[in-house]
């Protein structure tokens, strides 16, 4: 019986600073993430066209919200110009498909190299500035890629819009959503990993030494301008990733839809799921995503036999998001992953108080 007592697991303990750093925390994490990776890969088989367009709004709008995270949450700048950098992912991956004969699967990540590389170039000035100088510089970028997507015809097609293929590989092109969804499911796997890995990393360690306390960063020789600079480049690759996959999704790119509402929508998907956590974004994009479905559903139950209502839903839409933010931010400034995380440990400690 003693050695049977022996061999019993009484918790979940670390002894080395590599164990503290893993992916999942625990086995059960890991096999949590592993089943629900499954569930969505059979999930086209029993989800109708409505539920299916919703997860791939999810995936490809969530991928870009950990690129802003990146930035906001975990290196502690700020960007208002986010929306920009998603569209330009979709333009570039579209005029690139358009006008070579690259599959449109090869022409996503081509994009949003192209689009970092642009982000290196404006995360120049937030190696210098900070706080609102910073989100100035950030907004200018925004308008300024705005003016460039309307006046480019040559390359996003000017007012009229640019057409985007659908995805193609050797030769299949992927029309149905169904087969769309595994093509964002990729991805969002991929940049979901590659992100909490890099925040494993001394690259990651450092953006957020640079967040929580710069001139101790610098004494501690973290060269600030590179990792700022560095944060802004790798936060538009995310958006990148993104807007192609945006873009090719609905087979139309047009100008109107990268405005500086969709950045601030960007910014609430943060700040609602948790600034610095990958988990965060996640759950900030489906909050942000569901949001707008819950509230048309709950103008049509309650306002079903008035038409006022129903002609003010898209106002009441945008009410909504901003009433959201504020709420978040005075009753769970640390977002849903916090959330979720005192709701695990409630459980796993339950009945006992500590």
């Amino acid at each position: 019986m003693a050695s049977a007592h022996s061999r019993m697991r009484c918790g979940e303990f670390r002894t080395t600073y590599q164990a503290d750093l893993t992916i999942f925390p625990t086995p059960l994490a890991r096999r949590v993430a592993v089943a629900s990776v499954l569930f969505l890969l059979i999930s086209p088989l029993f989800l109708d066209a409505y539920h299916l367009n919703l997860l791939i709004q999810i995936g490809y709008y969530g991928i870009a919200a950990l690129g802003l995270n990146i930035v906001v949450g975990f290196t502690g700048q700020i960007s208002l110009g986010h929306a920009a950098f998603f569209g330009l992912g979709a333009f570039t991956s579209a005029w690139i498909s358009n006008n070579s004969g690259i599959p449109v699967f090869f022409t996503i990540p081509l994009a949003a190299l192209l689009t970092m590389a642009v982000g290196l170039i404006v995360g120049i000035p937030a190696g210098r500035i900070k706080g609102l100088y910073l989100a100035i510089a950030t907004l200018a970028s925004q308008y300024i890629l705005e003016d460039f997507f309307a006046r480019a015809e040559w390359f996003t097609g000017g007012s009229s819009g640019a057409m985007a293929s659908p995805v193609s590989i050797f030769g299949y092109e992927m029309y149905s959503d169904k087969s769309f969804f595994y093509i964002v499911l990729f991805y969002v796997v991929i940049m979901y990993v590659a992100g909490a890995n890099l925040m494993r990393t001394r690259d990651g360690r450092a953006f957020i030494a640079v967040r929580d306390h710069y001139l101790s960063a610098e004494i501690m020789g973290i060269n600030l301008n590179k990792y700022r600079i560095l944060s802004f480049g790798i936060s538009s690759f995310y958006a990148g990733i993104g807007g192609a996959l945006f873009g090719h999704y609905l087979g139309f790119v047009s100008a109107e839809g990268f405005t500086l509402m969709l950045s601030i929508q960007f910014l609430a998907m943060v700040i609602i799921g948790g600034l610095g956590s990958v988990m965060g974004a996640m759950l900030g994009t489906i909050f942000m995503v569901l949001l707008p479905e819950v509230m048309e559903y709950g103008v049509h139950l309650v306002g079903s036999q008035s038409s006022a209502l129903t002609q003010a839903l898209a106002y009441i839409k945008e009410m909504a998001i901003g009433l959201a933010i504020i709420l978040f931010l005075i009753f769970e400034p640390d977002g849903l992953a916090h959330r979720w995380k005192m709701i695990k440990n409630y459980w796993k400690l339950y009945p006992f108080s500590y």
